[in-house]
């Protein structure tokens, strides 16, 4: 291993995006730990060179800490964060049900904001480095069928606005990422047409270039879907609502 050798760590890294991400950092010669519940995913994900194993609930905060203490123990220091853990059911978002919901928000916001708030302090002492949040462009807007996640996503943007200002004072980069439809076996659990579907290795190659190669707040893409969505955020709330019922009745 070199001495340069770049490292990241990466939770939600056993499937869909977190997955295609890690295996395109490995590739690009990053040293990547990586994060998720499913132990035997991830011990299969190591036979990839520079690919490591370290099992995690990030609903649960001890072991949160515990797994970043070992990865620093052993890589002896991250360059990058790469904070991807989510859960999603759209049949379970038909209806609200407060807990299902409060369990997306504990999965998808309060179990990112617990790994960053873990790695704040080693990052702030450095003086150097990077977290990146991976959110969606459900977020932009209210959605059909998007009582949880939706809002789950919408918080972890405005946290990631928020922590920015902080984190720079440190010289520790913020970003967040907005993907749009990405098959994976969250979306495929979607029973609507989704516009611009890309596969995981295109947002892959989307995300290590905005990551490594440009220094944007916020990584986006499909651009086709997103910059049509970016608009329809801007329009006053009876014309945006008159044009998604529009658009769900089709």
């Amino acid at each position: 291993m070199s001495e340069n050798q770049k490292k990241i760590w990466i939770t939600g890294a056993s499937s869909g995006i977190g997955k295609a991400v890690a295996e395109k950092f490995a590739l690009e010669g990053w040293k990547v730990a990586v994060s998720a519940r499913r132990k035997e995913v991830l011990d299969e994900m190591t036979k990839t060179q520079n690919i490591f194993s370290y099992p995690l609930d990030v609903t649960n905060e001890d072991q949160i800490n515990s797994v970043f203490q070992k990865i620093l123990n052993d890589f002896g220091e991250l360059d990058l964060c790469l904070f991807s853990s989510g859960t999603y059911d759209p049949k379970n978002e038909q209806k609200i049900d407060p807990d299902k919901i409060k369990n997306v928000i504990k999965v998808n916001f309060f179990g990112v904001v617990d790994c960053v708030k873990t790695v704040e302090d080693y990052f702030k002492k450095r003086k150097s480095g990077h977290i990146s949040i991976v959110s969606s462009i459900a977020g932009y807007r209210g959605l059909p069928n998007s009582s949880g996640y939706g809002p789950s996503k919408a918080a972890l943007t405005n946290f990631c606005e928020s922590i920015y200002f902080d984190f720079k004072k440190f010289n520790v980069r913020i970003s967040v990422i907005s993907p749009g439809f990405i098959k994976t076996p969250l979306t495929d659990k979607n029973n609507f047409p989704m516009p611009f579907l890309k596969t995981v290795d295109f947002a892959a190659e989307k995300i290590f270039k905005g990551l490594v190669k440009e220094n944007a707040f916020e990584i986006h893409f499909p651009k086709g879907l997103t910059l049509t969505l970016k608009f329809l955020r801007v329009l006053p709330y009876k014309i945006y609502l008159f044009l998604v019922d529009k658009l769900v009745k089709r």
